[in-house]
């Protein structure tokens, strides 16, 4: 596999090698031992997949600690727009985003850091969206940031006043407004001290 950093540390795009034949094709979509060789230390506990239509965005999401959760995420069918915003307070890069495609066709996946708000917005006719998290769901630790808050300068590749949001992602708050339970300066993965 092939990691390309991105302009966030800790934030980055795995291309996996894939095999071609005329049978279709192969590819090793996660291995421990690459993983934590290349990018970090993890311990995956949770696989989610959802299916959603063109217009739907879901985000921007996060868990609060100490259930905070890193995500390692791809589109196995159609096409997203995936977005991880830096929401940690004192980070140099505080605020800022890092967009990638993900598709059924270039494989690619996205690690989603602790302390980073992840969401994605669907640009084909259906998609459906897996991801491997290092936490456990924990609905009393949900947190989030408005999909729309036109400061974080996301172009999210389909018009967002017409956007398909959950009645909980419309109530998120701006960045401007929110409080981050995040600490640039405190360690988000203890667990690997």
């Amino acid at each position: 596999m092939e990691v390309i950093k991105t302009n966030i540390e800790g934030v980055v795009i795995i291309e996996p090698k894939v095999f071609n034949d005329a049978r279709g094709y192969f590819f090793e979509s996660f291995s421990q031992r690459e993983f934590e060789k290349k990018v970090r230390k993890i311990n995956f506990v949770q696989d989610n997949e959802s299916m959603s239509s063109y217009g739907v965005m879901r985000g921007l999401h996060f868990q609060r600690p100490p259930f905070t959760q890193s995500k390692l995420v791809r589109c196995v069918k159609g096409c997203v727009l995936d977005v991880a915003v830096d929401i940690r307070k004192g980070s140099p890069t505080y605020g800022q985003h890092v967009a990638v495609e993900l598709s059924e066709d270039n494989h690619r996946q996205f690690f989603v850091p602790r302390g980073f708000a992840h969401g994605f917005a669907v640009l084909s006719e259906t998609a459906i969206f897996q991801y491997k998290c290092d936490n456990f769901y924990a609905p009393e630790a949900d947190g989030g940031i408005s999909i729309k808050d036109s400061s974080l300068g996301i172009d999210w590749q389909i018009p967002t006043e017409s956007a398909i949001l959950s009645d909980k992602d419309i109530k998120h708050l701006c960045l401007k407004d929110f409080d981050s339970p995040f600490d640039y300066h405190v360690n988000l993965y203890p667990e690997f001290e």
